[in-house]
């Protein structure tokens, strides 16, 4: 009798995972460029466009942790085959959307889609062989980078050629094939985490994330000193305390407070809040930048497509960068390539704000901007993964991706504010890009030395690998399988 236990081949299972890790980040990004055309196709106001945005946002920052330790305990497939389902059901609904508020729904229900990569990471981490997980989660984390900047790419030719619809039934697809192969072909996790999700716990997180992101992201338009801006902050404030008292006390909390406080995490959480600061906000500037006007006195005049393609480069060197960095990670560990990607991003920046006359420079900044991104990227999932237990994997790696986000949301917001503050007569100034410039460059140096706080690498042996695992020895005659 055949004592194998049979699994899907890992290259098969990552395949599945890249698809709807490639959708999500296509979603993320193919929108910003644009909300112009939305905005006029559905009669709204600026406000009401910047929402679909935000509420994308929000969705994802409340929903990655939470549904991150349902993976944990429920297991990855599962969760991941629900996400997938919401997320399909969300993208049909904005495709379908022909007013505002259907829109904002539509893309408050696509923010689920958030939890695709900490789930990614747990089930590369429980079914590829041990010496494939640093670069299995690599690839992973570079996709996020990879399919941000495509589909900045992207959303000029296909709003050229189809409807902005199209924007949300191209994404569709790659859920839809990645939804059916997870099913058929992708097995469930052995690995569970005991307990339950305590409601008062994931009230908190929810709350504080909320009140934290929409005072970032409408701080602008209402006024830093306004009473709802500092009403929320304020809120915000108070909230996180409360959470992380009663999260440390209870008995099923949504993140555990002693795995926040182990350093490999709150080391790596530091310097992604850091290097998301420096790192979305080029996201922002660059496109905006090479859309200026000659007459300006700088910038390239350039359209959106045109603007899409200044980050082509940066989505190139994330190609690259992101195994390299996943074999770094397995010989010489994961912290190596988390100081050499924040440091080589600084470097993207500062040749920005030193030298941005001509398409060649921008081109060779965005290059050494994507490889440094594609290091760091993929360091800090694996970091991550490599200081906390396998049935934590989900919820540690999902605060990793928020803390990233809110990085990446004050960071974008402190860009927009320095262009805004150095306007001259209602026109952007080049000071303004090139002091926003040296601030995402001096944030990302920060990073660096963050990074150096970061345990240094753990000998990986047989014995602490099974136990990660928590799977009981094989017995003998039996072996996993992989078809």
């Amino acid at each position: 009798m055949d004592h194998g236990v049979e699994r899907q081949h890992y290259n098969v299972t990552f395949t599945l995972l890249a698809a709807a890790a490639v959708s999500y980040a296509l979603l993320q990004s193919l929108v910003a460029p644009a909300l112009l055309t939305i905005q006029h196709d559905l009669d709204t106001t600026t406000t009401g466009a910047a929402w679909i945005l935000s509420a994308y946002l929000l969705s994802a920052s409340v929903v990655t942790p939470i549904a991150g330790r349902l993976g944990d305990m429920y297991g990855k497939k599962l969760v991941m085959v629900a996400v997938l389902v919401v997320l399909a059901a969300g993208t049909a609904l904005a495709g379908l959307a022909t007013s505002i508020g259907v829109m904002i729904v539509a893309r408050v229900i696509q923010g689920a889609g958030g939890a695709i990569f900490p789930l990614a990471f747990g089930i590369i981490r429980d079914e590829f062989p041990p010496e494939r997980v640093p670069q299995g989660i690599a690839l992973i984390s570079a996709i996020l980078g990879i399919g941000g900047g495509l589909g900045i790419v992207l959303a000029g030719p296909i709003l050229a050629h189809f409807t902005y619809h199209w924007l949300f039934w191209f994404p569709l697809i790659a859920v839809l094939i990645a939804l059916v192969g997870i099913i058929v072909f992708v097995p469930e996790s052995p690995v569970r985490a005991r307990g339950r999700i305590d409601p008062v716990g994931a009230i908190l997180l929810g709350g504080w994330l909320v009140t934290l992101l929409v005072a970032i992201s409408e701080g602008s338009a209402w006024g830093w000193t306004s009473g709802r801006t500092l009403g929320l902050l304020v809120a915000t404030a108070v909230l996180i305390p409360v959470w992380i008292w009663w999260e440390a006390r209870s008995r099923a909390p949504v993140v555990d407070m002693h795995m926040m406080r182990l350093r490999g995490v709150w080391t790596t959480n530091l310097a992604a809040l850091l290097f998301g600061f420096g790192m979305y906000s080029s996201f922002i500037l660059v496109p905006q930048f090479v859309e200026q006007p000659r007459a300006a006195g700088f910038g390239f005049a350039a359209s959106v497509t045109q603007a899409g393609l200044f980050l082509v480069p940066a989505t190139l060197g994330m190609l690259v960068a992101g195994p390299i960095s996943g074999r770094l990670s397995s010989t010489v560990g994961s912290k190596v390539p988390l100081l050499i990607g924040s440091l080589v991003s600084a470097a993207g920046f500062f040749i920005l704000a030193v030298a941005h006359d001509s398409h060649w420079q921008i081109y060779l900044a965005m290059a050494v901007m994507g490889i440094g991104i594609g290091f760091a990227f993929a360091s800090m999932a694996n970091l991550i993964v490599e200081a906390v237990p396998a049935e934590q994997t989900g919820v540690a790696t999902g605060m990793n991706t928020i803390v990233r986000t809110i990085g990446g949301a004050i960071g974008s917001t402190v860009a927009a504010e320095i262009v805004a503050a150095t306007v001259v007569n209602g026109e952007a100034t080049e000071r303004g890009f090139t002091i926003a410039f040296a601030a995402s460059a001096v944030a990302l140096v920060v990073a660096f030395l963050a990074g150096l706080a970061v345990p240094a690498r753990r000998v990986r042996t047989a014995e602490p690998e099974a136990a990660r695992r928590k799977i009981a020895p094989v017995r003998q005659g039996e072996a996993r399988q992989w078809r």
